[in-house]
């Protein structure tokens, strides 16, 4: 953060904005879920997400954690954080679909018991793909650090799986390599 410019304008969950203001940073937008601001072309929604918030010296639970919903003129962007799979993602596609990409998590999902109310696991995140009627699946949230027991690069192996198990195109998939970019035609 102290790298980034003091122009820099801060789009935040609930519980957010303070903290930052006390690190010198005053242009803070705070939303909560449903609300959205607009920066120049892009409209930015906070939604909700399943998940629990523990950062920045707070204690559990007291700032909102939430998804984004990044829109312009011409096209729609998912963004989930960090989520369980949980029915809001049918009520995002029904209410903004159709949604042009998802950048959805696929990493961190075992054990089930202990990580299914805040990870999603690959077949939800395709789940939550068809639920959003987005028509791309950028996965995230894999292949950076061990933290659960599932083997740091199995989650994109076991997504394709899901994908082909439920008779699904792998070409929505887009699985990108660090440093990798990808234009969405």
């Amino acid at each position: 953060m102290a790298r980034l410019p003091s122009s820099t304008r801060w789009i935040v969950p609930l519980g957010l904005a303070r903290w930052l203001r006390r690190a010198g940073r005053d242009l803070v937008v705070e939303l909560d879920w449903w609300e959205r601001t607009t920066i120049g072309p892009w409209r930015l929604t906070c939604l909700p997400a399943q998940h629990w918030s523990l950062r920045l010296g707070t204690r559990r639970n007291r700032t909102l954690w939430c998804s984004w919903l990044i829109e312009s003129s011409t096209r729609r962007y998912y963004f989930a954080g960090d989520s369980g799979y949980f029915a809001g993602f049918r009520e995002f596609g029904r209410r903004f679909g159709p949604i042009d990409v998802a950048f959805l998590p696929i990493g961190t999902y075992l054990p089930r018991r202990h990580l299914s109310y805040q990870h999603m696991d690959p077949g939800e995140a395709y789940r939550a793909l068809i639920d959003l009627g987005a028509r791309a699946l950028v996965p995230m949230h894999w292949g950076t650090f061990q933290m659960g027991w599932d083997p740091v690069h199995e989650a994109p192996r076991e997504l394709l799986r899901r994908v082909d198990e439920l008779g699904g195109d792998p070409a929505h998939v887009h699985l990108l390599d660090i440093g990798e970019s990808w234009v969405l035609s």
